[in-house]
């Protein structure tokens, strides 16, 4: 096993929703249990079974549906019954209920911990993961910016400190705003809330804390929580929601593993002056769930491998009355996925956005493609960082011409990336960027001033895939 010791956040590279650990206070051992694919794997963006955060355990308890033969009653409480409020069963829910239907949701009390007792509307984005997660990437740049603002003229007659109590329970008032948000969304939608646990009693019918409810069709969205393993040592450990609630800035963290997750919490706890360690297994960094007492297999319910239920590409389980969407799901489990996306930012520091094939991808499926690439240093390290870079790729079809991959690595990619998902999804191709005018002076306007490929490359794929195969193949 490797050791990488993280003095700076530019560092890094990029990183899987995976496990934390804790080592007596104030060194915190933050541990990731098993490795997803780098985010350049197609298979980490088809199946995604992220094995970090292991499916909410809904006890059930399983009843004989109609021994007696009879035929489901055709009256239903209600026209959906989801089970699980994070941002696909809220959006799915607030959708049905403006299209008619009767809609209910039934979600576990708020709580910035996770547990088989709580949860909170919002669900593991809002109050686990991509919210709480950026509130601290955004604390953890100003140490930076401080030391940069030296190079432009600023001096300090002290050294800037940082109270990481205002910090967590700022980052709190903000989770309990947005959940408030999200119930209000339910409301003014018409979709009952119900708190409770839920348990599916079988295809028509949800039990949610002794209480039945029948639904025409049953919507899972449990998410999923944080999974350490049973290794020696796993007591010491703390899992991410910990990990983004903890009472006091630990002096020293070491971090097991390697994927996204991981490397972003390295460049947060570096930033706020941590004394950081990674641990991997793999030679470089980067590189599903527990459904268990939900009654789904009892009911029908076609689970993979690695427990996470198969869905089509509608969301309908095996058992039609059933559907699932979001981390419970053998999809990739973001919740730009889970509301209809298909791109990923690495949410380090520097950070790193994809949208598309990577070039491995596009060769295999295409065969001939143009790369085009630039490193450049951004006109903001001119004075105190000139070491910094930005890297940008774009890879065409040489066939079509349209682009079907795009790359940032740098300050601000994730904006970037935003932008011309857009372009991507729409079908652009290459002389659409070419005569586009770039917006000077900018680190985005390189990707419609490149003009010669740095390498093309042609080879014979296995089998060619039509132009109208491309959006399929990059979900844009």
């Amino acid at each position: 096993m490797a050791a990488t010791s993280l003095s700076t956040p530019r560092s890094l590279t990029s990183p899987a929703f995976q496990t934390l650990r804790s080592y007596k206070f104030p060194t915190t051992f933050l541990s990731f249990s098993r490795y997803a694919k780098s985010l350049t794997s197609r298979h980490f963006f088809r199946s995604a079974s992220s094995p970090h955060r292991s499916r909410r355990r809904l006890t059930t308890t399983i009843r004989s549906e109609f021994s007696n033969g009879a035929e489901p009653p055709r009256q239903y409480d209600y026209d959906l019954f989801t089970v699980g409020a994070g941002s696909g069963g809220v959006r799915a829910s607030r959708f049905a209920a403006n299209f008619g239907a009767k809609v209910a949701v039934c979600e576990l009390p708020f709580a910035t911990i996770s547990s088989d007792s709580t949860g909170g509307v919002g669900g593991t984005c809002v109050l686990r993961g991509c919210v709480p997660k950026k509130l601290l990437v955004y604390a953890s740049k100003f140490s930076h910016e401080f030391e940069e603002s030296g190079g432009f003229g600023w001096n300090y007659e002290a050294e800037p400190k940082h109270d990481w109590s205002t910090l967590i329970a700022n980052k709190n008032a903000e989770l309990q705003r947005l959940t408030g948000i999200y119930k209000n969304i339910l409301s003014n939608a018409g979709v009952e809330l119900i708190e409770g646990r839920g348990k599916i009693v079988d295809p028509h019918t949800v039990d949610v804390d002794g209480k039945i409810y029948s639904a025409k069709n049953i919507l899972i969205s449990v998410g999923g929580r944080p999974f350490i393993p049973d290794i020696p040592g796993s007591e010491y450990a703390i899992d991410s929601d910990a990990a983004l609630d903890l009472p006091s800035k630990p002096e020293k963290i070491a971090i097991v593993g390697g994927g996204y997750i991981a490397v972003e919490f390295a460049g947060i706890f570096n930033g706020l002056m941590s004394d950081v360690h990674v641990f991997i297994r793999q030679k470089k960094v980067l590189r599903g769930f527990d459904e268990e007492n939900l009654g789904l297999e009892a009911v029908g319910v076609t689970m993979s491998k690695s427990g996470a239920i198969e869905v089509d590409e509608y969301s309908q389980t095996s058992v039609p009355s059933i559907w699932a969407v979001g981390d419970v799901t053998d999809r990739i489990n973001l919740t730009p996925v889970c509301l209809d996306g298909r791109r990923s930012i690495g949410k380090k520091s520097p950070p790193i956005g994809q949208v598309g094939l990577t070039e491995e991808q596009a060769i295999e499926d295409y065969g001939d493609i143009d790369v085009y690439t630039s490193n450049f240093r951004p006109l903001k390290s001119y004075s105190f960082r000139p070491s910094d870079r930005v890297f940008m790729k774009l890879i065409v079809c040489a066939k079509t011409n349209k682009v079907i991959g795009l790359h940032v690595c740098g300050d601000d990619s994730p904006e970037i990336v935003q932008g011309f998902a857009v372009a991507l999804k729409a079908g652009l191709t290459k002389a659409d960027f070419d005569a586009t005018i770039g917006i000077h002076p900018t680190a985005a306007e390189e990707l419609v001033t490149m003009r010669t490929p740095t390498r093309k490359i042609r080879s014979n794929p296995s089998e060619g895939k039509a132009d109208s195969d491309i959006k399929a193949a990059t979900g844009v």
